[in-house]
């Protein structure tokens, strides 16, 4: 009979993520910098590393404990292809979601404490695989049985930090107002406030939510929303006990002042949410996932086919996902 690991003993799995871009670069980067002080399994092709990387192919998730501190450990996945940078293989692509299914697998089975997924490319997957969701959110939300889920975007390492959240993601800019509704603000708002709790040990969390207009339509001026049911949706979240401001004007919420005033600001739509944190901490930005039965987290960029296997790629978001998703982990544990 197999024992399960104790889970303080657990590493965090990476997915490879789309092997042309920079995903496997930043991997051994991330190891260089983290070595056995955060050990993690690198989930993918050892073909696909840089070569001259100093792993330790393993059987078990587990085992990436013993190995951490002179090896990156990695569990093979074979792919069909190689990886040439900045040029996605289409005979890769159903390899790549193959990965993450198999560490959401591998996470729920307890043989890891969490999951950071390396970036993929939705258009490649698409086209090589027929992938069919807009991003890694909602395919993992599909792998959880139809969870529910936030995309959130947290940036720790700048005082105060910023953790954003988009009550509305990959769609179009036209198609927000219709898609923004008061059931998908409540939702967000509960889901945003469980997970904080949750997994950042925020008791009490204080949550600010911008309107979907200039100036929160500034009394209807430039948009009625905020009057005909932001507001009112927000009135019944306090009621019931929840610490939520607004709706507030967007363009005040992010500089420092504003920004030590909550723990998250829940935001209409992708751009209001991502440019505010890509502007004020680009490469330590993190991306996690909300509402799921395990923790994943991302780094906040692309695959970076334009500087892929060049050297130049930064770590630093990634290994940002990496000690986030140990500390969310572990905060599941306790």
């Amino acid at each position: 009979m197999t024992t399960r690991p104790d889970p303080t003993r657990l590493p965090v799995i990476l997915t490879c993520g789309d092997p042309s871009g920079i995903g496997p670069e930043i991997a051994v980067k991330a190891w260089e910098t983290l070595g056995a002080s955060l050990p993690f399994v690198w989930l993918g092709d050892p073909a696909h590393l840089p070569r001259g990387t100093k792993l330790r192919e393993v059987e078990r998730p587990s085992d990436a404990i013993l190995h951490a501190g002179a090896a990156l450990p990695v569990l093979p996945h074979p792919f069909p292809a190689a990886a040439e940078p900045g040029r996605p293989a289409p005979e890769n692509a159903a390899a790549v979601i193959e990965v993450i299914a198999r560490a959401v697998s591998l996470v729920q089975a307890g043989e890891a404490i969490a999951m950071t997924t390396a970036p993929i490319h939705k258009k490649a997957l698409k086209d090589g695989a027929g992938f069919a969701f807009p991003g890694h959110t909602e395919f993992l939300a599909h792998l959880a049985g139809g969870a529910r889920v936030v995309m959130m975007l947290a940036a720790e390492g700048i005082a105060p930090p910023l953790r954003v959240v988009p009550a509305t993601i990959h769609i179009a800019l036209k198609d927000v107002p219709r898609a923004y509704t008061p059931e998908v603000l409540r939702e967000v708002v509960e889901i945003t406030a469980n997970g904080l709790r949750r997994d950042f040990a925020i008791e009490n969390p204080r949550i600010a939510v911008a309107g979907l207009n200039p100036h929160a339509g500034e009394g209807g001026a430039m948009g009625r929303e905020e009057i005909d049911w932001i507001g009112e949706t927000l009135a019944g979240l306090r009621a019931e006990g929840f610490a939520v401001a607004g709706p507030l004007p967007a363009d005040t919420m992010f500089h420092a002042a504003a920004r030590a005033q909550y723990d998250a600001a829940i935001c209409a739509y992708h751009d209001q949410a991502l440019i505010p944190i890509k502007t004020l901490d680009f490469d330590g930005g993190v991306n996690v996932t909300l509402g799921l039965p395990f923790v994943r987290t991302s780094p906040d960029h692309g695959t970076a086919y334009d500087i892929a296997g060049t050297g130049r790629a930064n770590p630093a978001s990634l290994i940002a996902a990496l000690r986030m998703a140990a500390r969310m982990g572990a905060a599941r544990h306790v």
